[in-house]
């Protein structure tokens, strides 16, 4: 399983900057992270999970991952037409454990397979002042991953998808 020292060599191996945090309370999902750190939610990244069927190009099932703010979660819909499939609906936790090596609930938005399709919440891209740091799962109950958002966001190559509709639609 990939933790945090998988994480943290990596990054030292791209010379980015990060910090990994010990956290005060163990973390059952990433979720808790705002309450763990005691930030906004904002600041707290999730990612999310999804099994997919189908799809324009006749894809078999296939998992994608979609960055959001802790405590959210895009429509399925939204989901399902940014990666192109025919169904979407959450993966069960032994396939994110066994795709992506990470915790189920704790899956860091970096080392993900190359295979699968990683998309971010457009808000999070447009909102992100470059220097503000971000906190993210570690694949790990006792860490979080401490990165510039413009870091992460160019690292894990996530593609920037409207999940949400807007206030005025």
């Amino acid at each position: 399983m990939k933790d945090a020292l998988t994480i943290h060599r990596a990054l030292l191996e791209g010379e980015a900057v990060h910090e990994i945090v010990r956290l005060p309370v163990a973390l059952a999902h990433a979720d808790e992270l705002p309450k763990a750190l005691g930030l906004p939610a904002d600041r707290c990244l999730v990612t999310c999970v999804y099994s997919c069927d189908g799809g324009r190009d006749g894809r078999r099932p296939f998992l994608a991952g979609v960055i959001v703010p802790a405590g959210e979660r895009p429509p399925m819909d939204a989901v399902r037409r940014s990666v192109g499939a025919d169904t979407v609906r959450p993966a069960h936790a032994n396939a994110v454990n066994a795709a992506t090596e990470y915790a189920a609930g704790l899956v860091c938005p970096l080392l993900l397979p190359d295979d699968m399709p990683l998309l971010i919440d457009q808000r999070i891209v447009d909102g992100l002042p470059a220097d503000d740091v971000v906190y993210t799962a570690t694949g790990e109950a006792s860490t979080a991953l401490g990165i510039r958002g413009r870091t992460l966001y160019a690292l894990c190559r996530a593609t920037p998808a409207d999940l949400f509709e807007s206030p005025s639609a």
